[in-house]
């Protein structure tokens, strides 16, 4: 890593801990200071952190199970490729597969307390972050993957749910739309979404959780 603008501001020292060191590297390679495919060497990065090595590779274990970095036999870590096409696609054939159905059942299953779950969730991040960075769209990102996930679980489908976890498909959406995020857009079908499901109008919350997708991997797709 250069030292420019991919250089980490250092931690205090030996207090440092390991949730502050994964955060950095996060935001590294979330803002491609760290390029896709590039190596992360543990040593450098401790070095620059003013860290011993522990804390680095309890993070890079962490972002490995996220699938931001994969490990290299005897060589330590690399991040992980842009998705490609075709597994932007696929995600989103998943998705669209699981979570437009969930939200019909869960506009079903509603009660108040689900209602103010999930308005307080939008309340959460009522508007876009100005800035074009992962400092200022994680917000975005974070309160997209909790408003998703909630979905899911007051539909009631644990397996649907984990699935979804695993995927961590938001972190690899947001690598590929770095610098172009459409937040305001996201906020207003988010909104769609939850009205109607707080109204319990099932074929309105499906209809608006397709939509939703569909906007989004379109213009995931239009980066190729």
């Amino acid at each position: 890593m250069s030292d420019g603008g991919r250089r980490m501001a250092a931690l205090p020292g030996r207090q440092v801990l390991a949730d502050g060191v994964y955060e950095q590297i996060r935001a590294l390679i979330m803002n491609h200071g760290i390029e896709p495919g590039e190596r992360v060497n543990i040593d450098e990065v401790a070095r620059e952190l003013d860290v011993s090595g522990t804390p680095v590779r309890e993070a890079l274990a962490r972002l490995e199970s996220e699938g931001l970095v994969s490990r290299l036999p005897l060589r330590g870590y690399r991040t992980t490729p842009l998705l490609t096409r075709k597994e932007v696609e696929d995600m989103y054939g998943l998705r669209l597969l699981l979570e437009p159905p969930s939200a019909a059942t869960a506009a079903k299953a509603m009660t108040k307390a689900f209602a103010a779950e999930l308005t307080a969730e939008l309340a959460s991040c009522p508007s876009a972050p100005t800035g074009d960075g992962y400092d200022g769209y994680k917000l975005l990102s974070a309160h997209d993957t909790r408003l998703h996930q909630l979905i899911l679980r007051v539909a009631g489908n644990a397996a649907v749910e984990q699935a979804f976890s695993r995927t961590h498909c938001h972190l690899h959406f947001f690598r590929l739309s770095y610098q172009q995020p459409a937040g305001e857009q996201t906020i207003e079908e988010h909104r769609l979404i939850v009205t109607a499901l707080i109204e319990g109008k099932a074929v309105a919350a499906r209809k608006a959780m397709t939509e939703h997708l569909e906007i989004a991997r379109d213009r995931l797709l239009a980066r190729f």
